[in-house]
């Protein structure tokens, strides 16, 4: 989208108080351009340092598998979101593209132009590079060792980072968010590589990169806490940069900004974690995968603030436990999360070799150990590595033992805060039905930055088996059809009209005008549960429309009917979609849809008054039949739709059965 355009965009979106704040950040950085306000020399520090996160490490880990990845690495290869193995060399070019090859320029950070593509590349690549979640994995690899080569690969890319990174120059000197999860990054490798009596230091070379890297320290500090994201900006940005801050000042409480630091983080921070989480546990930016990335930026402020004595209060805490029975209620018998909203794959801290885990089974494993729940235990199943690096060697008995326990599982289907709502029954076992309803708003603020157009879209398993989905994100800066398609409402089981989507974009993180759902009623009786909710997004079209849904399951016969009342003036062009996972068979019949996985067959029947159904794989004319699982990776899968033309008030009922086939003999 053209910049100009963009930014128009975006005043639309603002308050005159946000747009002072924004006029006021830009005069800042032209003077700090100029070198007024800069701390380009940052004060000698005081050579005192706070406590690690854990002070035991985990034992009985497969070395090798740390090894094996630590070596690669040390010889160039890297994966970056889609890019796999590649040859980026050791060092890297930390200023280069590693997706499009662009050269970054290495001019005053804050007035980089970073959404130009045409200037920067596709700047997340960039910034994935760059968090240093790889210093990490060598100073992992040199604990569990002892092996210096580990060390020194630590040494090269910091030493490299600094040369090629100078103080507020670049891209890297951008986004207070990437520095945040840096200084996060930072933190974990500094202790992991022995702290301030490190062996790297012992030369008089390892004191000048320690003092480099003080100095470095300082620098992101400073620049965070005096660039925190606010207003319309003040989502997960705003929650990561304050937990980043937090950390880094509880690890080098070094200079006099240092207790001013962690006294306005660690307080900020409780306040935004209630704010941006509400009390039935669901994130506000309405998408899963940022609900993972605030409850760990969350933990990991927890952990390391119990090590240095300061405990959150029992009501942030709470708001963690909340957040984690979320994770487990809208996980299937499967272990599969929904992939709603936005997703890009980040990994604030990532403590696993493997460049993919399961974020959602880990943090569960973390809260049964810290809650002591063992239906998150259950719902874990394993404590994997990164939990146990977080939590220390006392963690796996721990874990073991709760994991042993009688537990009851999850009961809760209603989450009125976000707007989601579970239908189904024998949850959390082999005959398990679950569907997941979203009748919420349709993100956080008031660009609703990572929320698709989704109401009252929903997602359907069967025994632990994906049936319709939500087909994920892809992409954020790579081609804007396909942003525009991944987070449009055709995308998700919902209906479109007139071939609109039910909110209007301003950009790739932006939404003009939000089509937003709320429920009108929520029923639960034996056996049977009834949805009832509507959205506005249509009102917005010359002959407004409103669209109703109603979901009713019936256990007994294993049924969910889905009913779409529209109440309009004029005729209008209604579309319906359906998105398969990618191992599901589907095939169309005359007068329905058939859907096979392992065990079960579920039969979809349109409305009659509806064209007949109209199968897309891969299709890019229309688009339809894709799947995300992956940042920068789409795959084919099966998009079923049907379509209709409806005027004044119609109703429109899909009927949905699920069949339990026994297994050949």
């Amino acid at each position: 989208m053209n910049l100009l355009i963009w930014k128009l965009n975006r005043l639309r979106t603002m308050g005159l108080a946000e747009m002072a704040h924004r006029a006021g950040r830009a005069l800042q950085a032209r003077w700090q351009s100029a070198g007024v306000g800069m701390c380009a020399r940052p004060p000698a520090p005081e050579m005192h340092f706070g406590r690690p996160w854990c002070t035991d490490r985990p034992q009985g880990l497969a070395v090798g598998r740390w090894r094996e990845a630590a070596d690669r690495l040390l010889a160039g290869r890297w994966d970056v979101f889609s890019l796999v193995d590649q040859d980026l060399g050791f060092p890297p070019d930390w200023n280069r593209d590693p997706l499009t090859g662009k050269q970054i320029p290495l001019q005053f950070g804050k007035r980089l132009e970073y959404r130009d593509i045409a200037q920067v590349g596709d700047i997340r690549h960039v910034w994935e590079l760059n968090r240093h979640a790889e210093l990490n994995q060598l100073a992992q690899t040199y604990a569990m060792t002892g092996d210096m080569k580990y060390a020194e690969g630590c040494r090269t890319l910091l030493a490299s980072w600094f040369e090629q990174c100078p103080y507020a120059r670049g891209a890297n000197w951008v986004s207070s968010l990437e520095l945040a999860i840096r200084l996060n990054n930072w933190a974990f490798a500094w202790h992991l590589l022995g702290g301030e009596n490190s062996p790297l230091f012992a030369s008089e070379a390892g004191k000048a990169l320690r003092a480099q890297w003080l100095d470095a320290v300082y620098q992101h500090c400073d620049f965070v806490a005096g660039y925190l994201s606010r207003h319309s900006s003040a989502n997960n940005h705003l929650l990561g940069e304050l937990a980043g801050l937090y950390v880094a000042s509880l690890t080098w409480p070094c200079w006099a900004k240092s207790a001013g630091w962690r006294s306005q983080s660690r307080s900020e921070l409780e306040v935004e974690a209630l704010k941006q989480n509400a009390p039935d546990g669901g994130n506000r930016e309405q998408a899963f995968y940022y609900h993972h990335e605030a409850l760990e930026w969350m933990l990991l402020a927890a952990l390391w603030g119990r090590a240095n004595g300061e405990p959150f209060s029992a009501a942030y805490l709470a708001r963690m436990r909340a957040m984690l029975e979320f994770i487990a209620a809208v996980m299937d018998v499967g272990g599969q999360v929904p992939m709603l909203g936005d997703a890009d794959d980040a990994h604030i801290v990532k403590f696993e070799p493997e460049q993919h885990g399961d974020p959602y089974r880990s943090l569960l494993a973390i809260g049964a150990v810290l809650f002591e729940r063992a239906d998150f235990a259950a719902k874990a199943g394993v404590l994997d590595d990164k939990a146990r690096w977080l939590l220390g060697a006392e963690a796996s008995n721990k874990f073991a033992d709760l994991a042993a326990a009688r537990h009851a599982g999850s009961s809760r289907r209603a989450f009125p805060d976000v707007g989601y709502y579970l239908l189904g029954a024998d949850f959390d076992t082999e005959n398990e039905v679950r569907v997941l309803a979203d009748a919420g708003p349709l993100g956080y603020l008031s660009i609703a930055a990572h929320g698709h157009a989704d109401a009252l879209a929903f997602t359907l398993s069967v025994g632990g088996h994906e049936v319709l989905v939500d087909p994920g994100t892809y992409t954020y800066q790579g081609d804007m059809q396909w942003r525009e398609y991944f987070r449009g409402t055709s995308a998700h089981n919902t209906l479109t009209v007139d071939g609109v989507s039910q909110s209007q974009s301003g950009g790739r993180f932006m939404w003009l005008s939000h089509g937003n759902a709320r429920c009108i009623r929520f029923d639960e009786a034996e056996g049977r549960q009834t949805l009832l909710a509507e959205h506005d997004g249509y009102r917005r079209l010359a002959d407004p429309l409103t669209h109703q849904r109603e979901w009713n399951y019936e256990q007994a016969v294993r049924t969910l009917t889905v009913i779409d009342r529209l109440s309009s003036r004029g005729k209008h062009d209604l579309a319906w979609f359906w998105h398969f996972a990618e191992t599901v068979a589907v095939s169309l019949e005359p007068d329905r849809v058939i859907a096979r996985v392992p065990g079960w067959r579920v039969e979809f029947t349109a409305p009659a008054a509806c064209d007949p159904p109209l199968l897309l794989r891969g299709s890019e004319q229309p688009m339809g039949g894709w799947i995300s699982r992956r940042f920068q990776q789409k795959t084919p899968t099966s998009t079923v739709t049907w379509r209709a033309r409806g005027s004044g008030d119609t109703s429109w009922l899909t009927r949905i059965v699920v069949i339990r086939e026994l297994a050949d003999v």
